[in-house]
């Protein structure tokens, strides 16, 4: 069995297991949970550590099981350097969310179910390489959300669960149906354009035949589509992905649903979920209709400037500590859709890492604030004051997340943002339809959203964890033992490690994109010579 498979397969058979087991059982059932998240994350580093750069196969890993041979459909994985990342992401993420969902005492086996469910989609998306398959485990990822914030998450500030989770799914739902729309367009049109023509699948060559549909994105990857089609149908891709990374103005949903989630859901959704968006622009965008991002990309630059302003000062204006993480993931989303837009390697590359980054930071950040909220059943920070006395542990845990949402050096956040900073400096960022050519506001902008981050994360600490100590909690715990402690370590050494020796993960990174980018540049004139 391929480390691929057995990564999809852990949490999908714990998922099946668990409608067998009986609701009572709750602590057998946390131990399920628990130990196929763990088995993910040791396929994760073992995928990891295997991977070979030197390789002449962009993707590795390969499994290939036949579904519909007539519809060219087939459950087809695989993982380049781009998609370990994310894949490693995800295994931190939902083995430390395991670990925190031990504070969930109602309908726990619904809870987990769900909860392993929505992770199966989420390394299905990353590991898939059938155009179907992606969209079938992006849906599986996307819906069971809905659930998870209805049933366990809390009031948001002014909003309800029940007026968040509605949310939620209404854009996510209208996102994937846009997205599924220009998929099955090029699914269409890029298999036509290969018909009699000789492509290359696992090192051997072959022609495929006139009437042949297939959804292996390997080869459609090959097909050459009209730079009028490419065009016209990316923006569609784009923007039904867009949704769930959040872009600026399609962004409203997700601080909402990130304050109503409860902790073990806003870490994944934070952490993971808003990546799928990026993610699918990266493989999807850029593998199928390289021309058509190479067209569009100065207009998505624009738009992450107000990603990164608007949702910077928005967050600055917050008091609930959900929401000033929520519209600041939002801001950072800004900074991976840049690294994307600078169509260079050193700027794609950073995006990458700054989706790894960011990930394991805000699983951090929501992982402390529901320890906080399930004692103080408050998250407004003017409410708390004072509580590094009574947590000594979390509160240096929150300040590690803080520094490193800040962009302090010797986080992987710093290295990150540094990579998509340099990238886009020296890009042009060319706006299609005008002539124009944007060089250096985007960056600037970048450069002003480090400061804007810096204000409201230490100011959200002062304000919290500084100064007199509120009466009311003084008699809080802290989170003693190893078990207590395992989550919140783990994300921190990895954001430590992984800022201090960040050439382990951004050479695999680099390798994978750079494979992408070959498509890529250059990709108009080619386009515009077919018809």
């Amino acid at each position: 069995m391929s480390l691929s498979l057995l990564i999809l397969l852990a949490p999908a058979t714990a998922t099946a297991y668990l409608f067998t087991v009986k609701p009572e059982r709750k602590g057998h059932i946390r131990r399920v949970a628990i130990g196929a998240s763990l088995v993910t994350l040791v396929g994760a580093i073992l995928m990891w550590t295997s991977y070979d750069p030197a390789s002449t196969e962009k993707y590795q890993f390969l499994t290939e099981i036949e579904w519909a041979p007539s519809l060219g459909l087939a459950l087809r994985l695989g993982a380049d350097g781009i998609s370990m990342a994310m894949v490693l992401l995800t295994a931190f993420v939902i083995f430390t969310g395991t670990l925190i969902s031990r504070a969930i005492e109602q309908h726990v086996k619904e809870h987990y179910i769900l909860l392993m469910a929505l992770v199966t989609g989420v390394f299905g998306v990353f590991l898939s390489l059938d155009l179907f398959f992606f969209y079938f485990f992006y849906e599986m990822a996307v819906i069971p959300m809905f659930l998870l914030i209805g049933v366990w998450g809390s009031q948001a500030a002014k909003y309800s669960k029940e007026y968040a989770t509605m949310k939620l799914t209404l854009y996510l739902t209208a996102g994937a149906v846009l997205a599924l729309v220009g998929l099955l367009a090029v699914y269409f049109k890029g298999s036509e354009a290969l018909w009699g023509q000789t492509v290359k699948l696992a090192g051997e060559s072959f022609t495929l035949e006139t009437g042949t549909y297939t959804f292996d994105m390997r080869l459609l990857e090959q097909a050459v589509l009209p730079a009028a089609f490419q065009n016209a149908w990316f923006p569609v891709v784009f923007l039904g992905f867009a949704c769930i990374i959040p872009m600026w103005p399609l962004h409203s949903w997700s601080p909402i649903g990130h304050a109503a989630a409860p902790s073990a859901v806003s870490m994944l959704h934070a952490g993971v979920l808003m990546k799928l968006g990026a993610y699918g622009v990266l493989r999807l965008g850029y593998g199928l209709l390289p021309a058509g991002a190479e067209h569009w990309m100065g207009w998505v630059a624009l738009l992450c400037c107000m990603n990164i302003i608007y949702g910077g000062m928005v967050a600055m204006a917050q008091r609930d500590m959900k929401f000033i993480i929520g519209f600041s993931s939002s801001s950072h989303m800004g900074y991976v859709l840049l690294g994307l837009a600078t169509l260079g390697v050193t700027g794609v590359t950073g995006a990458v890492f700054l989706m790894f980054a960011h990930g394991i930071m805000t699983a951090l950040a929501f992982a402390l604030v529901g320890y906080i909220y399930d004692q103080t059943h408050t998250r407004v920070i003017d409410d708390w004051g004072g509580l590094m006395k009574p947590l000594p542990f979390v509160g240096t845990c929150f300040v590690i997340m803080a520094f490193a949402s800040a962009g302090l050096p010797g986080f992987a956040n710093f290295a990150s943002e540094l990579l998509v900073i340099v990238g886009s400096w020296n890009a042009g960022f060319e706006l299609a339809g005008t002539g124009i050519t944007v060089r250096y506001l985007p960056t600037i902008a970048a450069i002003w959203g480090l400061v804007v981050t810096g204000t409201y994360m230490l100011r959200a600490v002062r304000t919290a964890f500084y100064g007199e100590t509120n009466p009311r909690w003084e008699g809080l715990r802290d989170a003693r033992g190893w078990s207590a402690k395992l989550p919140f370590v783990l994300l921190v050494l990895v954001l430590a490690y992984t800022g201090f020796f960040p050439h382990l993960i951004v050479e695999p990174i680099e390798n994978g994109v750079r494979a992408v980018l070959e498509r890529v540049n250059g990709a108009s004139a080619l386009a515009e010579a077919v018809r």
